[in-house]
């Protein structure tokens, strides 16, 4: 797939846009979130979701991810902690011309709430801002959907591939040398090689394959690139410990070098899948 550039944004100077937790999530739904395209639609195709594709995802964001599971037919549903982005998530799937939702949306937990009884799918394809990187983390939120699943589901987990295969990677290690000096040397680093087998195997999964996406960071110009990698909230822990002007100001620096001639900004990465089943 041809990854493509968003669209410029007006310059973001006020500090107000990290507080704002409104702006936060437009700029994840109209710049952040379709980097993650390609990796949505070559698991979606892996596993041949359509019209009998009763899918769960959870982390949905804003709903880019379920709006192409729907596009095939699946009947989606999604759960995210962030009511903002699940507000934009049914702004997009609500029918332009009426009739019904084309997802259900849930706050939070998908346990105690949802249409259907049990679901053939369960995806956690958000290596961004989901818990890809903590097994533990990821395992608990698996454990609140698998009651909802039956044996032979398929659950599908994402994550960060190598890190010098991620060009992101080097530019995310600001925002840890800023919210712990003291560990600076340490630095940020993408999930582990065998995490999400880790997250598998606690979540009592049987792994059943796998896969890597390449998934390129694409702005047109840095300051799009400032907003929509603000908008995964990665910054948040350095902002609270600087200041949003000394975080915009390293985090511009950082991406010099992917800046093309052009004014773009350009970041290869490649992501990670694996799919897992209920025994």
């Amino acid at each position: 797939m041809t990854a493509s550039l968003v669209r410029r944004h007006p310059p973001h100077v006020a500090a107000t846009a990290h507080e704002d937790a409104g702006a936060r999530a437009r700029d994840w739904a109209e710049i952040q979130e379709r980097m993650l395209v390609p990796l949505h639609e070559a698991v979606y195709e892996r596993l041949d979701v359509g019209p009998d594709t009763r899918l769960l995802g959870l982390c949905c964001g804003a709903g880019l991810a379920l709006l192409l599971a729907a596009a095939r037919g699946a009947a989606v549903t999604g759960a995210d902690p962030s009511p903002g982005l699940l507000a934009l998530a049914r702004e997009r799937l609500l029918p332009p011309n009426g009739g019904a939702p084309r997802a259900e949306l849930l706050h939070g937990s998908p346990a105690n709430a949802g249409t259907f009884e049990s679901y053939d799918l369960i995806t956690a394809l958000d290596p961004i801002r989901g818990p890809s990187g903590d097994p533990r983390a990821l395992a608990a939120l698996l454990a609140e959907a698998l009651p909802r699943a039956v044996p032979g589901t398929a659950v599908v987990l994402a994550g960060w591939g190598p890190q010098e295969r991620c060009a992101t990677s080097s530019v995310l290690r600001v925002a840890a040398k800023l919210a712990d000096p003291l560990r600076s040397n340490g630095g940020w680093r993408p999930a582990g090689r065998d995490d999400l087998e880790e997250a598998a195997q606690r979540a009592g999964l049987r792994p059943d394959g796998s896969g890597r996406v390449s998934c390129p960071f694409g702005y047109a110009d840095p300051d799009s690139a400032v907003r929509g990698l603000l908008s995964t909230g990665l910054f948040d822990a350095a902002i609270a410990a600087t200041d949003a002007e000394q975080v915009d100001k390293e985090l511009t620096e950082a991406l010099h070098p992917y800046r093309r001639a052009d004014g773009t900004v350009w970041m290869p990465n490649v992501f990670r899948y694996l799919i897992a089943r209920v025994p």
